[in-house]
């Protein structure tokens, strides 16, 4: 598995790892499924796999190179790295568009889903019975998820341990957002703005020698929060990564067509159309314990073909479409 890079292969695996943070942090869309168009998404799965007893008897025997080596360290790390910057940097930028031009966003998201679709199914083309089965499953689930109701806010270390393994899933399962899975658990807001807007303050006051930081019990239970999810996402990607593993090489088709199914349903989750809904009490709308409005799910609707803004948006989703095609075409030119 391990392979030498060279520098611009390198800066290219930063790059993606960018990308797949802010589409983790971005409710409906699904690292993993970045991860699968830019076509690392078998070498991570099977490098997450890498991190198990060998591994650690390598280490502990201070065979490093080959511990580097056998985990493929090097890839992983140029990932993640790019992946965790991408929480203090471009998923910043994504927040401010989503805020203000909402719409298009979701319009541009929408359609680089629709083009993913084809990327993956474009190559796929033994659909027997078997397969079909799989594909209506997984858009089944992919649908069903995009329906249920969000519960409260919840900061139990147990419960955000949890939420940081079925979070991170959006990493490994294409078409499973992370963030919208944390939106549903009620902690969205806990676990990807507070306690990461919480731990780069406190990073830039330590830098600037403020260590009292350290004594403010809300920031240093907003950092516990963290350092539990990051524990809980760590030891979710792997022990899923083996899971996932095994049924890629034993049941590759199968896993495939569930992936393309599980994308196609994750596509209510995106549509552009739709207005949030957030549970009231008698007139009221009820709040979380920051003051947010607790989100009840969203209603769908069909647009106005009339309108010029729908038009915007439908140029959003080509242009999203667009560029999954590039990436396609991008990747077909290098290998020749």
């Amino acid at each position: 598995m391990y392979q030498e890079r060279t520098f611009l292969q390198k800066i290219s695996l930063f790059l993606n790892g960018l990308i797949m943070g802010s589409a983790n942090k971005i409710p409906g869309v699904s690292g993993g499924m970045v991860a699968f168009v830019m076509g690392f998404y078998e070498e991570l799965i099977f490098t997450f796999q890498r991190i198990n007893r060998t591994a650690f008897k390598l280490l502990f025997n201070g065979r490093f190179k080959s511990f580097l080596k056998y985990t493929n360290m090097q890839f992983l790390l140029l990932v993640m790295l790019g992946s965790m910057f991408s929480y203090f940097s471009i998923s910043l930028v994504l927040n401010y568009f989503i805020k203000n031009y909402e719409l298009y966003v979701w319009g541009w998201f929408f359609g680089m889903i629709i083009g993913s679709i084809y990327y993956i199914a474009k190559d796929f083309n033994n659909w027997n019975s078997k397969n079909l089965i799989a594909l209506f499953v997984g858009m089944s689930v992919g649908i069903a998820i995009s329906f249920l109701t969000p519960a409260k806010e919840n900061d139990n270390l147990w419960f955000v341990f949890l939420c940081g393994i079925i979070g991170v899933s959006g990493m490994t399962l294409p078409g499973l957002s992370g963030s919208f899975i944390l939106i549903l658990l009620g902690n969205y807001v806990l676990l990807l703005v507070d306690s990461v807007n919480v731990f780069g303050n406190v990073v830039s006051q330590l830098f600037m020698g403020n260590t009292a930081v350290l004594k403010d019990a809300v920031k240093v239970r907003y950092l516990k929060v963290m350092g539990v999810f990051t524990l809980g996402s760590v030891f979710g990607l792997v022990s899923i990564s083996h899971f996932l593993g095994y049924l890629l090489k034993k049941y590759n088709e199968i896993v495939i067509a569930i992936i393309i199914g599980f994308i196609s349903g994750s596509l209510g989750n995106v549509w552009p159309w739709k207005k949030t809904i957030f549970k009231t009490e008698g007139t009221s709308f009820l709040l979380d314990k920051k003051g947010n409005k607790v989100i009840e799910n969203y209603q769908r609707f069909i647009p106005d073909f009339g309108s010029k803004e729908t038009w915007f948006v439908t140029g959003f989703i080509l242009t999203g479409i667009l560029l999954i095609l590039g990436i396609d075409y991008y990747g077909k030119k290098r290998r020749e």
